[in-house]
């Protein structure tokens, strides 16, 4: 039972760096990014691990096809491929964090919330 409080008194003593590591971070994800493509390649999206979407690109012959309902169906599903590789990545790059810091992947501190 004591090496348990000890084990949580030293994560409470070491808050400050925690925090200080996620928000490094929390950077680095926003310079990861993933790209997702539909129609084989006519729609190209780019997104980064703060699953902001950073660009996009139809190619010419998407605009040629003037389906509107076509063109629609291929964004969201190439803005949902990115952003599903970026989650990836994010969690990789979570991962490695917490690891560093002697935590399992996955946990949530109040305080050291991961966006």
């Amino acid at each position: 039972m004591f090496d348990k409080l000890s084990a949580v008194a030293g994560l409470i003593k070491n808050l400050p760096k925690m925090k200080e590591e996620i928000e490094r971070t929390q950077q680095r994800l926003g310079q990861l990014t993933a790209e997702g493509d539909a129609g084989g390649g006519m729609v190209k999206v780019r997104a980064n691990g703060r699953m902001e979407i950073m660009g996009c690109a139809i190619s010419d012959e998407a605009m040629k096809l003037n389906d509107r309902e076509m063109l629609e169906d291929l964004l969201r599903s190439a803005a949902n491929q990115a952003l599903e590789k970026a989650r990836r990545l994010a969690a990789e790059e979570m991962g490695k964090t917490m690891s560093g810091m002697g935590l399992p992947s996955g946990i949530n501190i109040p305080g050291l919330e991961t966006s």
